[in-house]
This record gives structure tokens, C-alpha cells and sequence, in this order.
């Protein structure tokens, strides 16, 4: 990809360096780099700052998200239940605007918990290359001995398990493999709710008035995506106003539309990318101001 984006910008403009974690202190710390745009985890992106501080450079930093998903009573249950399945495992969850807290009404939710089970079961894990796949692996070691961590936490918490078998869920043969675990309404102040596990874990949790979801879904340190699904587009433009998140969708999620700006609040993020502000945000401001009687 960047030997056909060197086709068209002047030499030295689009690089790629690869190297240890030397190389982002290098970039941070260099009196010739004016600009840093870093897309990573909160606690890296801290870092970034911290160590762009003493030369003053110009930050924008995409970071972690812990994306709510409200599911209202009037949907089209087996529709969104499949198009949720995917928009909260695609990639085995490793996206930072995935779906990682879906918030359903409870007048709905045996009904969409059973249909959201049987999209989640008919997931293949295994070898990306293969067409039959639908997800492949965690990316890296660190990572999935995290996820390990992670599902431990369950099983200390008690937590009811509607998908996925704890003892496992991790493959026992080559490469780092998980099957999707699918939580059955636990405690809002659990570990599984409240941390973003960045893997194909997704806590379902009830919901009965407006005022409530909406308290639940920002009750969060993040707020990079969110989403509202109903068929009422009043209902569905009044709780997506009411989000605290960067990007909002309604009957949607995880799609991105370069005109569209993509920023996180909270602790999600410094500044945006896309859109005419994205694209501001790599220029500096100038005013030229001219006196015609001052000469």
C-alpha cells in the first residue's frame, strides 16, 4: 500500500519505519517532527503525550473505546441480532469501535439473546486465509495472555456465560485462537462491563427507561463510538444526542466515512481525524494582516 501511495506524494512523504519500542520515543523526542498522530491504547497514548510535552508538538492521539450498543423493543430482532453478532466480533473484537457493551430492552431480551447466541455459534474461528473463516486470530502474544487474564476475571466473577465454554475458549493447538464469549447481564460495576477486553468478549445487559441506559452507556472513562438501533427515528436522534461518544450511529456501527470527522471524547482521544477538521488539524494557522497607510 505505501509503495502505491509513494506513486503520488513527493519523495519522503509517506514512509514506513519499523523497529523496537526505541522508535516511538525517536519520533516524540526529535525537534524535527512537528506533528504526531498516534492510533493505540489510552495508557501508550499518554505516554505519546507526555513525551511530545517538552518540545510542544502538535498532537492527535485515537485511543481506546469501550463502545455501548442500545438495542430498543421496537428493531427487527433476527436482522440487528446477526448484524451485531459481526459488528462485535469482527476481527475477534480487536477494533477499537467495536460493539463491547450492548444494552438491550427487556422487553426484547430473551427473544434477542437467543437470536444473538445462534449468530454468534455460526462464527468459524481459525486461519484468516480461509474463505470459510469468519475470525481469525488475537494479534499477538501479549494480547491474548491479557485475554487469558481477562477470562479468568470471569470466571472469578461468576458471571453466567449465554455463549462460550470459559474452560475452552482458548485454542490448545498453534497460534493464539479464541472462541466468542457472549455474557449474560453481568453487574454494570463487573470487569467485563466496565474494562474495554479488546477481544471477542461482549457483555448483553438489560435496560428498561431512556434516562437509564443513556446514565449506564456514559458511565465510562471512554467515549469513542456508540450506537442507538430502533425503527422510531425521534427516539433514535433524541439518545444518540444524549451520548457521550465521538461518533454515534444510528442502526449502524463500525463504519467510517472519510468525510465524516472521527474523534473520541473522554479518554478516548485528543483531536480528530477525517473530515475537513481531520485534515486542519495537520496545518498551521496563519493571519496576514496588511495596513496600506502604514509605509
Amino acid at each position: 500500500m505505501i509503495e502505491l501511495a509513494q506513486q503520488f506524494f513527493p519523495p519522503g512523504v509517506v514512509q514506513v519505519l519499523s523497529g523496537d519500542d526505541s522508535l516511538g520515543p525517536m519520533l516524540t523526542e526529535h525537534p524535527d517532527v512537528a506533528k504526531i498522530s498516534f492510533t493505540g491504547s489510552t495508557g501508550t497514548g499518554i505516554r505519546v503525550l507526555q513525551s511530545s510535552a517538552p518540545s510542544l508538538k502538535r498532537v492527535t492521539l485515537e485511543l481506546g473505546g469501550n463502545d455501548p450498543a442500545i438495542i430498543c423493543a421496537d428493531i427487527d430482532i433476527p436482522k440487528v441480532a446477526a448484524r451485531v453478532a459481526m459488528k462485535s466480533f469482527v476481527n475477534s473484537g480487536q477494533v477499537c469501535i467495536s460493539i463491547k457493551r450492548l444494552y438491550v430492552h427487556s422487553s426484547i431480551y430473551e427473544e434477542f439473546m437467543a437470536e444473538l447466541s445462534k449468530a454468534t455459534k455460526s462464527l468459524v474461528v481459525g486461519n484468516g486465509m480461509d474463505e470459510s473463516t469468519d475470525l481469525g486470530p488475537i494479534q499477538n502474544a501479549m494480547q491474548y495472555e491479557r485475554l487469558k487474564d481477562f477470562v479468568a476475571s470471569i470466571k472469578r466473577d461468576k458471571l453466567t456465560i449465554a455463549v462460550g465454554d470459559l474452560e475452552n475458549t482458548f485454542s490448545t493447538g498453534n497460534g493464539y485462537f479464541m472462541s466468542p464469549l457472549l455474557i449474560d447481564n453481568p453487574p454494570e460495576d463487573s470487569r467485563a462491563v466496565v474494562e474495554e477486553p479488546f477481544g471477542p468478549i461482549l457483555p448483553v445487559l438489560k435496560w428498561d427507561t431512556e434516562e437509564d441506559v443513556i446514565h449506564r452507556a456514559n458511565n465510562s472513562a471512554d467515549g469513542l463510538g456508540a450506537s442507538v438501533w430502533s425503527r422510531d427515528v425521534a427516539q433514535s436522534e433524541r439518545m444518540a444526542g444524549q451520548l457521550q461518544a465521538g461518533l454515534v450511529w444510528i442502526n449502524n456501527h463500525q463504519e467510517l466515512q472519510v468525510d465524516a470527522v472521527f474523534g473520541g471524547h473522554k479518554h478516548s482521544g485528543i483531536g480528530s481525524e477525517l473530515g475537513i477538521e481531520g485534515l486542519k488539524a495537520y496545518c498551521l494557522t496563519q493571519s496576514v494582516m496588511h495596513d496600506k497607510d502604514g509605509a
